[in-house]
């Protein structure tokens, strides 16, 4: 078994690599499963409102620490060798002390959000994961997320992502990820400002294509609650479909 410290160099690797990192993000122990599976994969990512979602609760940390970073550490268990990053919301009120709990559990990665929080307010966040990664001695993939292109104005949010990135890459982290529906001349100029790969984007619908995304010099792209809900718009369709006389797709596969 990789030990802990092995998947974080990996992890880094990973990012720093001229190949975009995907990750499809897994919510519970047959989800991460299914996705380990393929050849393409290299890593695994949670996202904080599938986790949320699948245990009742909505999203933005009304779900208890305790059982988020019990849900990574069933994940970590069922990824294997392979490096497992978390979604770790803006940390629980103690970024620093959730950090160094998923740790523990064998996470090498995290997100962390700052909602939009004042500028030095979420520095300090940042530069508390990083020193709870620093003290338990694993090069600790810290991906500082910035909400500016979904919770300020349109006009206004690249010139604060580019501010925010600069702050919490200065502070340690390893990289800045900028979820929202970005467009080719925002993207570029991101990576233009912060550095190559350096910048992590979300796919969604409309999102510019892997390969642009590549080419841009982007380090990640992960799906957040989107892989939930293409797992779960496939089980609104198959009731549907029962309920209208059907049955089950000719396509299905057997993964559990």
């Amino acid at each position: 078994m990789t030990s802990t410290a092995d998947k974080a160099t990996l992890l880094q690797e990973l990012h720093a690599a001229p190949e975009l990192l995907l990750v499809v993000n897994v919510w519970d122990a047959i989800t991460a499963k299914v996705v380990a599976e393929p050849p393409g994969t290299k890593a695994l990512a949670t996202p904080s409102h599938g986790i949320a979602a699948s245990r009742g609760y909505p999203d933005g940390e009304k779900i208890p620490r305790d059982e988020m970073i019990a849900e990574v550490a069933l994940i970590v268990r069922t990824a294997g060798d392979l490096p497992v990053t978390a979604d770790l919301e803006a940390g629980y009120g103690d970024p620093g002390g959730t950090v160094a709990r998923a740790i523990e559990v064998g996470a090498v990665g995290a997100n962390l959000e700052d909602q939009m929080k004042p500028l030095a307010e979420a520095v300090k966040a940042v530069e508390a994961a990083v020193a709870a990664a620093e003290s338990a001695g694993v090069g600790f993939v810290l991906n500082a997320r910035t909400d500016a292109f979904l919770k300020t104005d349109p006009e206004t949010a690249l010139a604060e992502a580019i501010t925010r990135g600069r702050a919490y890459l200065e502070a340690g982290a390893s990289n800045f990820f900028v979820p929202g529906k970005l467009d080719e001349d925002q993207v570029a100029r991101l990576v233009a400002e912060l550095g190559e790969r350096k910048v992590n984007l979300i796919g969604i619908p409309g999102s510019i294509p892997l390969a642009r995304a590549q080419e841009l010099g982007v380090s990640r792209v992960s799906y957040g609650p989107w892989s939930q809900n293409v797992a779960l718009t496939a089980l609104a369709k198959l009731a549907e479909d029962v309920y209208a006389g059907g049955g089950l797709p000719a396509d299905t596969r057997k993964l559990n």
